[in-house]
């Protein structure tokens, strides 16, 4: 007589089999540069079916202290995008800001927002590039351009990359680098913003975007007041050997066992997104400033904070000009180094002409919570100079 089956078998074998099965099918999907790049970018996943973008009043914002508006990249694409106004600025002309028709502006040369940036001589401004998944306006962004313009003078211009939102197009790393060099030459040439007074800032995604931004203007010999990454990583095949969808989905880490097979799958990435090597680049071609920053919390679960060490790694090793080597960086860096007694540290390093560049552990704010911590406002701060004696 055969033996009877156990009667947990089928359930446990469902319970087993069906993630298994998931996931095989995710990776062969992955495979495919259509499907990876919507994995990648869930660009696709936002709240535009009951949010409406042009009425940032939804948010939190005074009347006209958002102005939505576009811009269009050299290879025709039209991104959505939002100038906020600082508060300050905002009430000395509250009046003429409540009498501008409010919501899309299809021409915002001729608002008085932008004729507040434009004019003065001293404005600031941060180009903020947000992560993946969603819009402009999702979940805490909005939160976090108020944390930057509720209490200073900086004016923030926040962009929706290519097929996010309301924008135009499908993503790339090509395309969503152009996408962040357009803001950047909207904010040079049509607000006369020199770059001097403009600090580029990125959470996650957005860091990839920062650092392509800083080389493609670095190679033109344009130095930015700061360049700051927050929550970032060193490269995107990298990455997803150890990334975790939502802090709990994993991606490449089920088969970082087995490195033949990783390396064979990390193969398809077709976007390598190479942040490390790009700040490398920027470091060496820097010749007169540079602030460049890195924040990341200990308590992120989706980018583990060791990304962060290595574009660290990447950028302050150049100032090293060869002298110190891979196995003693360590130690090289541990007396550059603050240390807590929570585990967060901070390293300075300082190098010719002028450069500073800074690493941060902060104890809490998570993957997202981290770009209202206070580390990002005294980044901006710093970058700008406002730091010196």
């Amino acid at each position: 007589m055969a033996p009877r089956p156990s009667q947990w078998a089928i359930p446990v074998g469902v319970c087993l089999g069906v993630p298994l099965g998931l996931y095989v099918v995710f990776l062969l999907l992955g495979a495919f540069p259509f499907f990876q790049r919507h994995f990648l970018y869930a660009h696709r996943l936002n709240t535009l079916f009951w949010h409406d973008l042009n009425r940032p009043e939804y948010w939190g914002f005074a009347r006209n202290q958002v102005t939505p508006f576009t811009l269009t990249t050299v290879d025709g694409e039209t991104i959505y995008a939002w100038h906020i106004l600082p508060l300050l600025t905002y009430l000395k002309h509250e009046e003429k800001l409540h009498a501008q028709k409010p919501g899309f502006s299809s021409d915002i040369t001729k608002t008085e927002s932008f004729r507040l940036l434009k004019d003065d001589p001293e404005a600031r401004l941060v180009i903020s590039f947000h992560g993946n998944t969603g819009h402009i306006a999702q979940g805490l962004r909005p939160d976090s351009y108020h944390t930057l313009t509720d209490s200073s003078r900086y004016h923030v211009l926040a962009i929706d990359y290519r097929g996010f939102g309301k924008s135009t197009g499908t993503p790339s790393e090509v395309g969503l680098i152009q996408d962040g060099a357009a803001a950047v030459d909207w904010a040079m040439h049509v607000a006369g913003i020199p770059a001097s007074r403009i600090v580029i800032m990125g959470q996650s995604l957005g860091t990839a975007v920062t650092s392509g931004v800083a080389e493609h203007f670095a190679m033109q010999g344009i130095e930015f007041a700061g360049v700051m990454l927050i929550a970032g990583f060193s490269d995107l095949p990298t990455l997803l050997s150890s990334y975790a969808a939502a802090g709990f989905i994993p991606v490449l880490s089920p088969i970082r066992l087995i490195p033949p097979l990783l390396r064979f799958f990390q193969k398809f990435i077709v976007d390598k997104w190479k942040s490390a090597d790009r700040l490398a680049h920027v470091v060496s071609l820097t010749r007169t400033r540079l602030r460049l920053s890195f924040i990341h919390a200990k308590d992120d679960l989706e980018i583990p904070c060791h990304e962060s060490d290595a574009l660290f790694r990447s950028a302050a090793g150049v100032t090293t000009n060869g002298s110190v080597d891979e196995t003693s960086f360590s130690s090289w860096k541990e007396q550059r180094s603050l240390r807590r007694e929570d585990g967060t540290f901070v390293a300075i390093v300082n190098s010719e002409p002028d450069i500073v560049i800074r690493q941060e552990l902060v104890p809490y704010g998570g993957h997202n919570g981290i770009m209202l911590s206070s580390a990002v406002s005294l980044a901006v701060m710093r970058s700008f100079g406002f730091d010196a004696s």
